[in-house]
Parts: structure tokens; sequence; C-alpha cells
């Protein structure tokens, strides 16, 4: 059976309150084993027991959720094995240690639907403020923030409409999943 987490977008934000025993109520209600959250913030790890393709379980989730909470969930699903390398991954590289520590901000993840393709990148690399960092790897875009998220200069839609919707971790929140669920 494999694992994965569900990383869902926008929960806990304005309307869309629920509480994590009733995701998990949801998650199980869907036939799927061993379910946890792990914060208030729509990460949810489980087993798919069907082993249904990765693609197929997404759309199921999303369809699911949207039914059973009344709003549009996306959901952005992940293996536990892509979870690990997320977390592994160091994206800023050694030239980016110094910048790393001086930033106020905390390093991101922004999972997304697909992986970008060459315009998608040219698109980012233009709404990536001075000072800031940006790296895409795989279907996450990683970043570092000079500031903090509430004062940076990042035109969220704007992302949006370059990469198409995502959903926004900390690197520690990636990591912490990881080491507690995936390994």
């Amino acid at each position: 059976m494999e694992r994965y987490v569900a990383f869902l977008r926008g929960m806990n934000l304005g309307n869309r309150r629920i509480k994590n025993p009733e995701l998990v109520e949801h998650f199980e209600a869907m036939g799927l084993e061993e379910v946890a959250t792990f914060r208030a913030s729509g990460n949810v790890v489980f087993l798919d027991p069907a082993g249904e393709s990765e693609a197929k379980l997404q759309k199921r989730l999303e369809r699911e959720l949207d039914e059973r909470l009344g709003y549009d969930v996306a959901v952005f699903l992940r293996s536990a094995k892509e979870v690990t390398a997320i977390a592994a991954r160091d994206p800023f590289g050694a030239k980016a240690i110094k910048r790393v520590a001086a930033s106020k901000g905390k390093p991101q993840v922004v999972l997304l639907g697909h992986r970008p393709r060459a315009k998608e990148k040219k698109a980012v690399e233009a709404l990536c403020p001075d000072g800031d960092l940006m790296v895409i790897e795989d279907r996450e875009l990683h970043w570092l923030p000079s500031v903090g998220l509430s004062e940076t200069e990042v035109d969220t839609k704007a992302l949006d409409n370059a990469l198409g919707k995502g959903t926004t971790r900390t690197a520690g929140t990636i990591e912490q999943i990881a080491s507690k669920y995936c390994e």
C-alpha cells in the first residue's frame, strides 16, 4: 500500500473551518487507512489500500471533499517517497547559505499541480523580487523570501497565473511531516 500526503489548499482560512478529527473522518469514510493530520492547515497523511493511480486518487479526493465540505478543495498529492525527497533538497545551494541565514523570511515550498514548463519558469523569474530566491524543482517552487510572507512583494495571484494554483508550506513543515510519517 502506498502512503501519501495530501496538502489541501486554503483550509482553515476565512469560512473554511474544519477540525482535524473531522478531516480524518472524511478521509476514513473514503476508504483510506491510517489517516493522520499534521497541524491545522490541511496536511493529511494516509495509506491507499485500493492502489489507485495518483492522478485518479487526487481527482477522487477533490471530488469527494468538495461534496462533503460544500466548497472546492484543491488537493496536491505527494507520495511519502516524494515528501522525503522534497525535505532532503537543498534548492538554494551552498552559495545561498548567508542569504538564508540573513533572511527575515522562512524557506517556503509551493506544491504545484504539474511540473512547470520553460515558459512558466521564465514567468516566475520575472515575479521574483530582488533579494528573494526562487528555484523550481520537479513539482515544487522553493522560495526564500527576504522578508516575512505578510511583507512580501510577491504577487501571489500572478504566481498562480504563471504556474497554476499551488499550496504553500514552510520547508520546516515538509521536513517534520517527512520525519514523522514518511521514513
